[in-house]
């Protein structure tokens, strides 16, 4: 089965919205199963994971309403306050829910770049395990120590690097973003995305030859049993199309035996996220 690992769904609110400026002008419209359904099929995707965008309980609830009636929706990652008292409660509350696989923060919005390394967030993420929740981690590269610091502490919490942890690719900056990655790596309840390439790359002007030098240094970090497909969509649209996005990491394991292939374009994904797949090959 082959998995996006990390994908977007809204009814555009230009207000709750502010964070599509006006160069990303593609993404104000509304995008939901039935207009990925068409990207899914032509690339030979068979289901995916709806991520939230939003900070807001209701954000988990639209996903899992769409969820609930599409099967080509294979989990959800949702969010919940992970800062509240009463956050236990709200975990066993979303527990019941099978397609919430686990939850994120836009930790890259947070003006503390400790964000991640807080007591009081790191209390929260202590309490994700019993349920069996995973968390997505989304950083700049600025944010990694604190992420580095959060994930040492939790060796039996499964946690996934969204996007790569955003390296800068337009600039063709890699340290000391590479030394970071390796290090988060050796954890080794750790996973990686590879999705968000293109939207930190030049989104006009960029070629295939941009991404290897990341490529490189997330595929030696992680290994084939660490990383999963994910194509951003729709915010990959502001730079590249689905087709495209996918075609650059086909190309980049082109020489990759078939069993690896099969854990980057879904096998991992499912592992992590605990994907149930039913015999005709969708999650049930």
């Amino acid at each position: 089965m082959k998995i996006d690992s990390h994908q977007h769904f809204w009814r555009y609110d230009a207000a709750r919205d502010a964070w599509i400026t006006d160069s990303m002008t593609v993404l104000k419209r509304d995008f939901l199963p039935e207009h990925l359904a068409t990207e899914l099929t032509a690339n030979g995707i068979d289901v995916s994971i709806a991520v939230q965008a939003d900070q807001s309980e209701n954000e988990t609830t639209f996903l899992l309403c769409l969820a609930e009636s599409n099967k080509r929706i294979a989990g959800v990652v949702g969010w919940v306050d992970l800062l509240s008292p009463r956050l236990a409660e709200r975990l066993e509350y979303f527990s019941q829910f099978s397609k919430l696989r686990g939850f994120r923060h836009v930790a890259q919005s947070e003006s503390d770049d400790r964000f991640l390394a807080r007591e009081q967030l790191v209390k929260g993420v202590a309490q994700l395990r019993a349920f069996g929740f995973t968390y997505d981690i989304l950083v700049y590269p600025k944010q990694l120590p604190a992420a580095i610091d959060l994930v040492t502490q939790f060796p039996e919490q499964p946690f996934v690097v969204d996007h790569l942890a955003k390296p800068e690719i337009k600039p063709a900056k890699i340290w000391p973003w590479t030394a970071q990655m390796r290090e988060i790596a050796q954890n080794k309840n750790v996973f990686c995305k590879i999705s968000g390439l293109v939207t930190e790359a030049d989104w006009k002007h960029w070629k295939a030859d941009d991404f290897k030098p990341y490529l490189d240094v997330v595929f030696s970090a992680f290994g084939a049993d660490r990383l999963m497909f994910g194509s951003d969509w729709p915010v990959c649209l502001v730079a590249a199309t689905y087709s495209q996005v996918k075609q650059l990491i086909d190309n980049y394991v082109k020489g990759f035996s078939q069993s690896d292939k099969d854990k980057i374009f879904g096998g991992n994904a499912a592992h992590f996220y605990g994907v149930k797949t039913a015999q005709h090959g969708f999650a049930a």
